[in-house]
């Protein structure tokens, strides 16, 4: 069933239904309210198991549940149907947000206090995910991951080589790696979502960050905007093993890290993958220089996880209570140790992994743009799109595709735009 049908079912569940349907956590009647936690991201199952522990030992009136279920958005869907909504929701900052939020389906948590937290930039890569502009804010962004380039630091140093900062210094480097016989890139691209890494970071310099809105408001297509993006992606492909179709993520993130490559196209994500291979890998990382001009070249970064309290949630007292609890300075810190992610907060200096030292001024800056695929409907399946690019290197049937395929699986969000813009020309 496709997404804006499911949630078309939803919303008149939701008519239907009313407060009466409000199930599970907050409803309990005993003195202990329960809150109940649905968290997405399964590779860090242990760290919320954790601070679930140390959240029950020190709060009696409230008792939490952490789920982390391996399918976290089909099982949300599954959930949201059958009228059975936990009370928060960590999820990422992408096309699903956009679609709880267009059902309706999440609380307004602007009287949040802890909303004064977060960094403006990702309170703006929240509301750029929304279809059309919704009053309230509906995500309360908790850490971000960041996508470029990693390498091979005692690699570098040992040849002299120096970080890029334009496309052509980066060429210019990949020919020079290639010349000493080592293999530049490793790129691991038979899981189709790895095409989207490099994808992302050269797109958030390359193309308008708002493309994909201004393609379903009629101002542009993706033939004029990605044509650079798909030839560059070609380009790099020159510059990896042979095959990259046929190796994996575990592969390319062993190869990497058995020095069988001096960089790797991926996020700060991969990092602990790479680091389990060999635990005393050097790993730098620098801002993808997809373009000529370094002051237009930015970091790719978007919120990898965010509090979502549902409209469901009748404590919602109660529910900010363990938000402040995940918020707290400490939490955060052991978050990111575990995860070599980014705090979304300001709230005082936190201490980041080294591996992100060269995408740290760009953070600090808020120089960063979040990832174009976080717009793409997952019906699209813009991964492999790109894979197929890769295999058969046509730009142009590529482009033809990519805007036909975005008619096709976004024709109710371009009519509701097509609506909002008339409703607005009316006013």
């Amino acid at each position: 069933m496709a997404k804006r049908k499911w949630i078309r079912t939803f919303l008149a569940a939701c008519v239907v239904a009313g407060v009466a349907a409000m199930v599970t956590g907050c409803g309990s009647t005993s003195d202990v309210v329960e809150i109940e936690v649905i968290q997405s991201k399964s590779e860090a199952s242990d760290i919320f198991e954790e601070l679930e522990e140390e959240f029950n030992k020190t709060h009696e009136d409230i008792h939490l549940t952490i789920t982390t279920p391996n399918d976290a958005a089909t099982i949300l869907q599954t959930r949201f149907i059958r009228e059975d909504y936990p009370d928060i929701i960590l999820i990422a900052g992408d096309v699903n947000y956009s679609y709880y939020v267009d059902a309706g389906i999440l609380a307004d948590v602007s009287d949040y206090e802890g909303l004064s937290l977060v960094n403006e930039a990702y309170i703006e890569i929240l509301e750029n995910l929304e279809f059309v502009p919704t009053e309230g804010t509906f995500g309360i962004p908790y850490v971000a991951n960041a996508a470029g380039v990693l390498y091979n630091m005692e690699m570098f140093e040992e040849h002299g080589w120096e970080v890029p900062e334009t496309w052509d210094e980066l060429i210019e480097l990949c020919e020079t790696i290639q010349s000493e016989g080592i293999l530049p890139f490793y790129f691991g691209y038979k899981d189709t979502w790895t095409c989207l890494a490099p994808w992302n970071a050269l797109a958030v310099s390359l193309a308008p960050s708002d493309v994909c809105q201004q393609v379903n408001r009629g101002l542009t297509t993706f033939t004029t905007e990605y044509r650079e993006i798909a030839e560059k992606m070609l380009t790099l492909l020159t510059f990896g093993e042979k095959g990259a179709v046929g190796y994996g993520y575990n592969d390319a993130c062993t190869a990497f890290a058995n020095g069988q490559s001096a960089m790797y196209t991926i996020g700060s994500y991969a990092i602990p993958q790479i680091k389990s291979v060999n635990p005393d890998m050097v790993i730098g990382s620098f801002v993808m220089p997809a373009s000529n001009d370094a002051e237009e070249n930015v970091l790719n970064s978007g919120i990898d996880l965010q509090f979502c309290v549902l409209e469901a949630c009748e404590n919602k007292d109660a529910a900010y209570e363990v938000i402040d609890f995940f918020l707290e300075h400490e939490n955060v810190q052991t978050y990111l140790d575990s995860q070599i992610a980014i705090p979304c907060l300001n709230d005082g200096e936190y201490e980041l992994a080294d591996e992100l030292d060269g995408m740290l001024a760009y953070i600090e800056e808020g120089k960063m743009v979040d990832f174009q695929d976080h717009y793409y409907p997952a019906e699209m399946s813009v991964d492999a799109m790109i894979q197929t690019l890769l295999i058969d290197q046509d730009v142009d049937e590529f482009l033809s595709d990519f805007d036909t395929n975005w008619v096709r699986y976004n024709r109710d969000i371009i009519q509701m735009v097509e609506d909002y813009e008339a409703e607005r020309a009316e006013d």
